[in-house]
Parts: C-alpha cells; sequence; structure tokens
C-alpha cells in the first residue's frame, strides 16, 4: 500500500522506527526509512509518547550498536518530536482497556490502536498486528507483507 495516496493522517508503530536502523533485514530497513522520511515530509503522520519511549529504550539498549545518549537527543529532535501527537489522557488508558477486552490485543498494543483512533489517524503502519483488521474504523497495515 502506497502510504502518498491514503487519504488522512497515519501512525507509525514502535516497529518501523526500529527497522530503520537494523541492517541485518535491508528490506524492511529500506522500506521503514521510506515510510519515515514520507511521514516527515507530508506532515500527515503520528505517534504518541509511547512510541517514543519504546524506541528509546530499544535504540539506547538492545541495539547492536546502541545508540549514544547524543545520537538519541539528536533523533528525538529530528524525527520523533516532530510526529509525535498524541499524549495520553485518563480516557486513552480507559479506551486501552476497552479495546484489549474487544480485540484481544496486548495492553500496549492497545494503547497505540488508542493513539490512532483519537488522533483521526486512517491506517496504523504496523508490523505487530493482524494485517487487514480495521478497528474503530482504523486499518491496520504490515508494510513489510
Amino acid at each position: 500500500m502506497n502510504v502518498a495516496d491514503s487519504p488522512g493522517y497515519f501512525f507509525l508503530d514502535t516497529s518501523i522506527f526500529v527497522y530503520s536502523f537494523d541492517n541485518s533485514v535491508p528490506e524492511k530497513q529500506g522500506l521503514a526509512q521510506r515510510l519515515i522520511q514520507t511521514a516527515l515530509e507530508s506532515r500527515r503522520a503520528i505517534i504518541s509518547t509511547q512510541v517514543v519511549q519504546e524506541f528509546l529504550n530499544v535504540a539506547l539498549r538492545k541495539f547492536v550498536r546502541p545508540m549514544t545518549v547524543s545520537e538519541g537527543h539528536e533523533y528525538l529532535d529530528a524525527v520523533l518530536m516532530p510526529l509525535c501527537q498524541h499524549y495520553p489522557s485518563l480516557t486513552s488508558y480507559k479506551q486501552a482497556l476497552l479495546l484489549k477486552e474487544e480485540t484481544g490485543y496486548s495492553f500496549y498494543d492497545s494503547l497505540i490502536v488508542v493513539a490512532a483512533v483519537e488522533t483521526n489517524c486512517k491506517m496504523l503502519f504496523s508490523e505487530d498486528m493482524q494485517h487487514g483488521r480495521i478497528v474503530r474504523g482504523l486499518q491496520i497495515v504490515n508494510p513489510f507483507n
């Protein structure tokens, strides 16, 4: 699916950012890098504070060559914060609990879906959820399929 042709806003899950640094899977890395570039250029992409937190945790600790704190600051300023548009509220957490019950998704995946829905996204790009499923009007797309 070409994100440039999609209507409205789209949401990027943490895995997209992680794959953009993973040169052990060059196809996924290239696609992830293109999605992030499109996100920054189009200004139609959104992430949540959860994505920021999860990515930095992985990047600083689990990468083959972990990011330095300085590199983390740079990436935060250049990529993550320009896309971060969702800051969860009490209602967000309550909706995530309901969504977890409705879908069987993990609580953290439910928080991602709720963030995408609350920011009026039409698509959620994620490798971790069911490709093609529509939840509360949000289409889940595995860009690596």
